[in-house]
């Protein structure tokens, strides 16, 4: 039976996308009273309806994780050095060319865009990751690696992109608010408490009864991922629903270049990956770790920086509106190049 369902949840994933950002959208538009209500659950500039969705969807991930073959990620240095070198030089200068590109002349929209770039994926890769079928151990390996890398480096990489070349090619110079400790805080919520319910949750089954009994429990626990995936477009739409209606021109400027960046960050993963011999797992993990962003890091140090109703707070929320259909269209993409399983 719960083979069943997963199967209808997967086959049906876009339209179920499409519904829960349409749904998000008119309550916005139409029920501004529950959109208020959505946005005054908040602790600082923490949504708390977006983050028990990111933690629940993260979960059964996490679930799926066996911690005794997590120190074979770090035993392929060309796997790790690409990872790196796609995530840590590749992917912001990228997306600092295309904001140049695309939003010179509004420099807060281009710094908001910016801050999405040097952010560096913790929660929806792992998701995006399960729902094409990669490895859940390259995926937790890669995420935690990047992870600490994201807390000593965030914010002199937005300092060095903000304050030092934006002058150079003729942009404003922002002064960027931004500690090691807000970051750090960012990972812990949404990469270590998910990873200490998920891991917990197997270790307690298999100690009960078995590996056997937790890839059982595995296959009936996947579809909450996709049920908090719903549940967290329709509060991104709905707290977003009226900017994105009354700003629809800003929103395909910002929309543009962040598309152009998910498309060509997954190319170029993929292909690199594979040249080097990856399997379809890794492949996929590569991928979907060089694509995706932190969204929730950027809106926050956006909004500590320029202010709630700034350009770059718009422009760093509307990261995630666009990443999660792109990416679901990317999930469907990589499943054309699964192999298939052997009669």
């Amino acid at each position: 039976m719960a083979k069943a369902r997963l199967s209808f949840l997967d086959r049906w994933l876009t339209l179920w996308i499409g519904l829960a950002m349409g749904l998000g959208l008119l309550l916005g538009k139409f029920a501004p009273s529950v959109a208020q209500s959505l946005a005054d659950l908040s602790v600082g500039s923490t949504s708390l309806p977006i983050a028990f969705g990111l933690i629940a969807m993260m979960i059964p991930p996490f679930a799926r994780v066996k911690p005794r073959e997590l120190p074979r990620v770090f035993t392929d240095p060309k796997a790790l050095g690409m990872s790196v070198v796609l995530n840590w030089f590749v992917g912001p200068v990228l997306m600092f060319a295309l904001a140049w590109l695309f939003l010179s002349d509004s420099p807060e929209l281009l710094a908001g865009l910016v801050l999405v770039g040097l952010a560096r994926c913790i929660a929806m890769v792992v998701v995006w990751n399960q729902l094409a079928g990669g490895s859940a151990e390259a995926a937790a390996g890669l995420v935690a690696f990047n992870s600490l890398f994201q807390v000593f480096t965030y914010g002199g990489y937005a300092w060095f992109f903000l304050s030092v070349v934006a002058p150079r090619v003729g942009l404003p110079a922002h002064a960027i608010s931004v500690s090691m400790a807000q970051v750090a805080g960012s990972v812990l919520l949404y990469l270590g408490l998910p990873f200490v319910l998920g891991t917990a949750l197997r270790w307690g089954i298999v100690r009960r009864s078995g590996e056997t009994a937790a890839a059982a429990f595995n296959a009936r626990f996947a579809p909450v991922t996709l049920i908090a995936l719903l549940f967290t477009i329709v509060v991104l739409f709905a707290l977003q629903g009226n900017q994105i209606l009354q700003r629809p021109f800003q929103v395909v400027r910002v929309a543009l270049p962040l598309g152009i960046y998910f498309a060509v960050m997954f190319a170029v993963a993929w292909w690199s990956s594979r040249r080097i011999g990856m399997d379809y797992g890794r492949t996929v993990t590569q991928a979907f770790t060089a694509a995706s962003n932190n969204f929730e890091l950027a809106i926050a140090v956006a909004i500590g920086s320029f202010g709630l109703t700034s350009g770059a707070a718009f422009a760093a929320t509307i990261g995630p509106l666009v990443e999660v259909p792109v990416m679901v269209a990317l999930v469907q993409v990589a499943l054309r190049f699964r192999p298939r399983p052997e009669v």
